[in-house]
């Protein structure tokens, strides 16, 4: 049977819409170490569309526009989405997402389960847990 037949889904992809998505890669790729793939600008210059990689999983990040029906997050946390990062050090990682302009919303800790996860926000409003097993 072929993937048309079955349905098969190959990848789920985070789109992150931005106000400033040139300012989304930029702190993509301090803080969490993206590597960009591609990007396509509009007139003016704002970034439309990009790709990036942060470790294997793909990122798209794109600006805001009127006429889609997608909005930037707010910058005040309250997100209905959570990008979840799982890291070898979730310590060092939060750090350099603060250097970036991050801000802690909840601090790294150990949870029961055996995980350290932090939350953060990113100054483009998005939310992201940051969590590596408990050493």
């Amino acid at each position: 049977m072929s993937d048309k037949q079955t349905g098969t889904i190959r990848a789920v992809i985070p789109m992150l819409v931005c106000l400033d998505a040139a300012s989304e890669i930029a702190f993509c790729k301090t803080a969490f170490g993206a590597v960009e793939l591609s990007r396509r600008s509009g007139p003016g210059g704002i970034v439309v569309h990009a790709t990036l990689t942060i470790a294997e999983a793909m990122v798209m990040v794109h600006g805001e526009f009127p006429a889609l029906a997608s909005r930037a997050p707010k910058p005040d946390g309250t997100s209905p989405v959570v990008i979840y990062i799982y890291v070898e050090d979730a310590d060092a990682v939060i750090e350099r997402a603060l250097a970036a302009g991050a801000k802690v919303l909840i601090p790294a800790a150990n949870q029961f389960w055996g995980d350290r996860v932090g939350r953060i926000i990113d100054p483009s409003g998005h939310v992201w847990n940051v969590a590596a097993r408990a050493q």
